[in-house]
């Protein structure tokens, strides 16, 4: 609690730190967080503690210790304690874009660099300054979040936000979230979150081989592979709203080949849900109003990530290699680690193309 008032009163005095309201609304969620977080065994332990709370966070201790024990992520005090926030979700990310650009913005905060999101507790907030920046003419999108790291500078506890998913999600976030700490590029959300995303798959992937029956390993694999046709639709609607807001067609031109676009986009995720069986995953997204930045708020969890996979099989598998290699990425210059990256993508053959997220990001959630 004194770091986080000391960050705070570090954060007032720093020339450009104006926005006093945003960053007093992060700084009294945080604290809140703080407040309500209690460690795991005594939770555990507590008569009055739902026996079904009490069966979930008994399996998230086994999920934490598979982390630092068999992916080599942080062997600290994070998720090995417990809050109710009474809400479902800790926080709600706005992302935005221009009306004629796929390349998302960015907001650089202190003490985390730049992010090309900003993250509210409460959600009015989060409509309120989405709605300021509609009003001048961008494209918004605001999305909950069930988790964040703090980048180690804190414990982040298991929260009541994304365990009531189930084991598999408890485990998709605590590896993702971990990650983070492990390896983190200021300035660089595609990478930060594209390396997450692929150690979080490759987590789920060892821990469910391992600790998982036979069937649930399928559904999983399954899943990977809806969860890239989707990605890849995404990147390819994008792709093609970029090579229109390039092209020399008038304003109004532009807007009715978005709009056909993101049309023809809803079309085809119609017919992969009757190719999966009426399966819609992805309803919930696709029921949002759908634009530069709801797309963008997707390609920030995988644009990288079959270059990350392609590094990971270089490594020969071996995760404390491959974070090396990623951490070495990381304090390269940007154009310089995104032309490494690019070469990475280059670098896979089509048969590894058509199914990047694994070798058989991660829902989207912010």
């Amino acid at each position: 609690m004194l770091r986080l008032i000391l960050a705070t009163t570090l954060c007032l005095l720093v020339v450009g730190c104006t926005n006093i309201a945003y960053y007093a609304q992060a700084v009294e969620g945080q604290m809140r967080l703080m407040v309500a977080t209690r460690p795991i065994p005594e939770v555990v332990n507590d008569p009055a503690t739902d026996p079904g709370l009490r069966q979930q966070l008994e399996g998230e201790i086994a999920i934490r210790e598979f982390a630092s024990r068999e992916l080599a992520l942080p062997n600290n005090g994070s998720y090995r304690s417990y809050a109710d926030l009474g809400r479902p979700f800790v926080v709600w990310n706005v992302f935005a874009a221009p009306e004629f650009s796929v390349e998302p913005q960015q907001w650089c905060l202190v003490f985390i660099g730049c992010i090309n999101y900003r993250g509210y507790y409460d959600k009015n907030d989060a409509d309120l300054y989405a709605g300021e920046l509609r009003q001048a003419g961008t494209d918004t999108y605001v999305g909950g979040v069930p988790a964040y790291s703090t980048l180690g500078y804190f414990n982040d506890p298991v929260l009541n936000t994304f365990l009531r998913f189930g084991d598999q999600e408890v485990a998709h976030i605590i590896f993702h979230e971990l990650a983070h700490q492990l390896v983190y590029a200021e300035g660089d959300s595609a990478f930060n979150e594209s390396f997450a995303t692929t150690v979080e798959n490759e987590g789920m992937h060892r821990w469910l081989s391992r600790s998982a029956a036979p069937e649930q390993l399928r559904d999983f694999e399954q899943q990977q592979e809806r969860k890239a046709r989707f990605y890849r639709l995404v990147a390819d609607t994008r792709d093609k709203l970029r090579a229109i807001y390039v092209s020399s067609l008038a304003p109004d031109s532009k807007r009715l080949a978005k709009m056909a676009v993101i049309a023809e986009m809803k079309l085809i995720y119609a017919d992969l849900k009757v190719s999966w069986g009426g399966s819609g995953s992805y309803d919930q997204w696709f029921n949002e109003p759908l634009n530069n930045a709801a797309l963008g708020s997707v390609i920030l969890y995988t644009q990288w990530v079959p270059a990350f996979q392609t590094l990971l099989e270089q490594e020969g598998g071996s995760l404390p290699r491959f974070y090396l290699r990623v951490a070495a990425l990381a304090h390269l210059p940007k154009t310089e680690r995104s032309a490494a990256l690019d070469k990475f993508l280059s670098s896979r053959t089509a048969s590894s193309e058509s199914t990047p997220w694994h070798t058989s990001q991660r829902d989207v959630r912010g």
